[in-house]
């Protein structure tokens, strides 16, 4: 089961209604950011975000937000008093984030990180929005059983990952079986160039700083130990209508290739641009039509060459782990999503070494097989359980 393209049927000049889940991270900032930009084609109707309270207000009043979500409830009061005076709702806690993506917007923004994100862009599709997905985790975790929400509620999802939202543009949906596989594109993070002796005493500090997107910091982590490949080729798996051996991945230092389709006539066909995630933000907003973004724009001459290597998956074991719990299914690729949540964290937060995370990873799928999943209760029990493992492991 797979997505399939969906055209939306609209004239130029419509305006869409918009919600933004996670509207204070780097995603939800950068959708505002194309919002701004095209005032008369988008109009808010919820935002959500985990603790920042600031932000958040500052983003309800100048978009006028029917509702604001913050999901630490021990916030709201003082949203409350910062939306004072304002039309805009204000409501805390897990489900008001249930809440805000029910509300009646034509297309959601499902860009809050991590497991966090999955039950409200699930009660998104259950009510038949579009669904501009840029959390990995709904698809990595509960992919089956988001698929099939989709299919009986009608619901139309884009990718909004660079990769991913590439493949989308250039992937024949009418005639898959002419796709030969995909190629997934990695910059190969900031230690691709480091010696496997020295990323023992790699800082946070150091892990976040990617050299050539703008993250938050779990996704640049992930980048580093190129994890966030591994959720990739899971991702990808559910999102078009391939077998797992059909999805490759190669180091792209330069980040002007998103990714690629290999068709069985032996063409390549790539989508290119800067690295800036305006780009794919924009195509999920407007699709099928295509909108400014202010993004400065791809100089093939500037950039000079595009260079290509083999990944290797024993200097990166992370992607070779997460094909192995793609291979399990069930709940292992809910568990290798939820123990990297919480390796990455524990790194942050100087708890663990750099070094320790892949590892803690592999000791809590060893420790937990995979088991069927046929339900987002399933799913969320996997998760917990994993959480759960882990952070026993670290205090051990």
């Amino acid at each position: 089961m797979s997505i399939s393209t969906l055209s939306i049927p609209r004239s130029a000049t419509s305006t869409r209604t918009l919600t933004v889940l996670g509207s204070t991270g780097s995603i939800g900032k950068s959708t505002l950011k194309i919002v701004r930009q095209h005032p008369d084609r988008f109009r808010i109707i919820a935002l959500t975000a985990q603790n920042n309270v600031h932000e958040l207000a500052q983003q309800a009043k100048e978009f006028h937000a029917v509702l604001a979500v913050i999901a630490d409830e021990r916030k709201l009061p003082e949203l409350k008093a910062a939306l004072s005076g304002t039309s805009t709702r204000c409501l805390g806690g897990k489900e008001a984030l249930i809440e805000a993506a029910r509300m009646d917007a034509e297309l959601v923004m499902a860009a809050i990180v991590g497991a966090a994100g999955l039950p409200p862009a699930l009660h998104a599709v259950q009510r038949g929005a579009t669904l501009a997905l840029a959390n990995k985790e709904c698809l990595v975790c509960a992919g089956n059983v988001f698929l099939q929400e989709m299919k009986r509620h009608s619901s139309t999802l884009i990718p909004v990952d660079s990769e991913h939202n590439a493949i989308f543009q250039i992937f024949d949906f009418d005639a898959p079986e002419r796709v030969e596989n995909i190629i997934i594109t990695a910059s190969g993070g900031p230690f691709r160039n480091t010696a496997r002796s020295e990323l023992m005493d790699v800082t946070p500090e150091q892990a976040i700083k990617h050299p050539n997107w703008s993250m938050g910091a779990k996704i640049s982590v992930d980048s580093a130990t190129l994890m966030n490949k591994g959720l990739e080729v899971i991702e990808a798996y559910y999102l078009f209508p391939i077998a797992k051996d059909q999805i490759d991945v190669i180091v792209h230092p330069e980040s002007i290739i998103h990714s690629m389709v290999r068709y069985v006539d032996g063409s390549v066909l790539a989508q290119m641009g800067t690295p800036d995630m305006c780009t794919p933000i924009a195509y999920a907003l407007a699709y099928p039509e295509r909108i400014t973004t202010g993004s400065s724009h791809l100089d093939l001459t500037k950039v000079g060459n595009l260079s290509f290597h083999t990944l290797d998956e024993d200097v990166f074991p992370a992607i070779r782990m997460a094909r192995a719990a793609l291979a399990s299914e069930g709940t292992s690729p809910a568990t290798l999503n939820a123990a990297n949540e919480v390796a990455v964290e524990a790194f942050l937060k100087h708890r663990i070494r750099f070094t320790d995370i892949v590892p803690l990873i592999q000791q809590v799928l060893d420790a937990l097989p995979a088991q069927p999943v046929s339900s987002l209760d399933e799913v969320v029990e996997a998760d917990t359980k994993a959480r759960e493992k882990a952070q026993q492991l670290i205090r051990a």
